[in-house]
């Protein structure tokens, strides 16, 4: 069972849960969804926040409903280079965030960064 945050609505979670597969590639465009009651076991949470969390998803374009079939993930390309776009954005933001309550600029981060790479050999 995933421990949640408790600052964050578990509902979000799971959507960035969801997210992040997809973006990952562990789910594909098209592929379906698991049921709401068999995530709702997997996380161990009333099914009715897995269905808030697919509802979410559903209005962020990121999935899609087929009555009486399920929830499948978007085909729409875009909608996933926005969605990674958005989240390499949110953990850049935090880098910066992070490395100014270090007392670095942000030139001196990027700084750190590159000399990061080139030790890791990328």
């Amino acid at each position: 069972m995933p421990q949640f945050d408790p600052a964050i609505p578990i509902y979000r979670q799971i959507m960035d849960e969801i997210s992040g597969q997809i973006i990952s590639g562990k789910l594909k465009a098209g592929g379906q969804l698991p049921s709401v009651r068999e995530l709702a076991q997997t996380f161990q949470v009333n099914p009715n926040t897995i269905a808030r969390a697919y509802r979410e998803l559903e209005r962020e374009g990121i999935v899609f409903t087929r009555r009486g079939q399920g929830t499948f993930v978007s085909e729409e390309k875009e909608t996933f280079a926005n969605l990674k776009r958005e989240r390499a954005e949110t953990i850049i933001g935090g880098f910066f965030r992070d490395m100014s309550s270090l007392g670095f600029r942000k030139q001196e981060s990027l700084a750190l960064a590159r000399e990061f790479t080139k030790e890791e050999g990328d």
